[in-house]
């Protein structure tokens, strides 16, 4: 007589082993699985860019709607299978990762009600940041973490610039409205801080140039100014990085004797040879 406890435990092994292939990237199962699916995100990412130029779309239209199709419906089923095996079904839905493979496969459909919306599926391109877990590349994830607390620490720094900034465009956008007027194209005050954004941050459009000599006296000093402005942050942000970069190294300990100020890249102990940690 069968067991009734039998189909359970196939249902929990088929699951398991399905959680095996698209969740791990330690067997080799799992890492075909995930190189082909980096492989399938880059062409479809390829796919969608090529439908937006007119001239390839007008010739392929018939043949890049069947790929989209195609790999939506492979999206789709991959994840329904993640969603089948997920272990913490809520923190896969509301993770970075479930949200990010959720909109990857919403917007072919959503091109069936939104016209265009299909053009979306750029967002499938965020999905490559699996390589770091695929290949191991755990190293960039930490050098990462120590840039995100850079600029986390000089936050404060940076707003308080940043509004300085603003009343700075503000002031000169609105004096260049007066100086310039409408017959020269500065027509409203928005219009000439958007003049003075662009001249301030060194891109200079073109599409507005003050025509008087006192205007272009102080398009001179804005340009003169923003080379000063953009060296501001990077300074900032050069400094915090440092310090967090510092801290890191000082972080390292050794789990057995507890020396500390390991190097990034050591794997023993200078003192006693055991293996360290970070703490």
């Amino acid at each position: 007589m069968q067991s009734p406890t039998l189909p359970a435990r196939s249902n929990a092994s088929l699951r398991q082993r399905v959680y095996q292939i698209v969740f791990e990237s330690d067997t080799f199962a799992g890492r075909v699985f995930d190189v082909c699916l980096l492989i399938v995100i880059i062409v479809s990412v390829v796919v969608v860019m090529l439908d937006s130029i007119a001239s390839v779309r007008s010739r392929y239209s018939a043949e890049l709607a069947a790929f989209e199709w195609g790999l939506t419906a492979l999206f789709s089923i991959e994840y329904i299978a993640r969603v089948y095996c997920a272990k913490n079904r809520p923190a896969y839905f509301f993770g970075f990762f479930g949200i990010i493979d959720l909109l990857s496969v919403l917007p072919t459909y959503l091109g069936l009600l939104f016209g265009g919306a299909h053009y979306l599926m750029v967002v499938r391109i965020l999905r490559l940041l699996r390589i770091f877990r695929i290949f191991k590349l755990s190293r960039y994830l930490s050098e990462a973490d120590v840039l995100m607390k850079a600029l986390t620490a000089s936050r404060a720094k940076i707003t308080v610039f940043l509004g300085t900034v603003l009343t700075l465009v503000v002031v000169i956008g609105a004096l260049m409205y007066l100086i310039e007027g409408p017959e020269n194209g500065f027509t409203s005050i928005p219009r000439s801080i958007y003049w003075s954004i662009v001249t301030l941050t060194t891109v200079g459009y073109g599409d507005i140039a003050p025509k008087t000599p006192v205007g272009q006296f102080i398009a001179c000093i804005v340009m003169i100014l923003g080379y000063g402005i953009i060296a501001v942050p990077t300074g900032i942000v050069s400094v915090e990085l440092q310090a967090a970069s510092k801290k890191k190294t000082l972080d390292r300990s050794c789990s057995a004797c507890g020396l500390r100020g390991h190097q990034d890249d050591a794997s023993f102990c200078r003192n006693c040879g055991s293996s360290i940690e970070s703490n």
